[in-house]
């Protein structure tokens, strides 16, 4: 049996109307319909320690092949930062809600993600 590989992206996002420091990341995983994705402070670092991001509403597979470009809804403005492949791993530990083996540019590696609450609208998909 042949494993899917999925893709992955992390974008910049900046301009958002709600964000109150201008800029965050959003990490997109490919799901068959749309991309999971999550909200992050900050470029997250693979192998290190569990990242804190609220999740978002799904967004467009078509952000996965996009390098930049205006947000719907006047939400700002996202830029590649970084994409490759991923794969979902199995978690343990208790407050993590992901854990996936990242294969970017500069993102290699086990990221793990604890989910906190949101704090930017989360109104639509971009």
């Amino acid at each position: 049996m042949t494993e899917l590989v999925l893709q992955f992206v992390l974008l910049e996002h900046i301009g958002h109307p709600d964000d109150p420091v201008g800029k965050h990341f959003d990490l997109l995983l490919e799901q068959p319909k749309a991309c999971e994705t999550w909200r992050l402070a900050e470029i997250p670092v693979a192998e290190g320690p569990s990242v804190a991001a609220a999740q978002l509403p799904d967004h467009r597979l078509a952000w996965l092949h996009k390098v930049e470009g205006e947000v719907s809804g006047g939400r700002g403005f996202a830029r590649r930062v970084d994409g490759g492949s991923y794969k979902s791993l199995t978690t343990s530990s208790a407050g993590e809600v992901r854990a996936v083996l990242l294969s970017g540019t500069t993102l290699s590696g086990v990221l793990r993600i604890t989910q906190t609450e949101a704090t930017l609208s989360q109104e639509g998909t971009m």
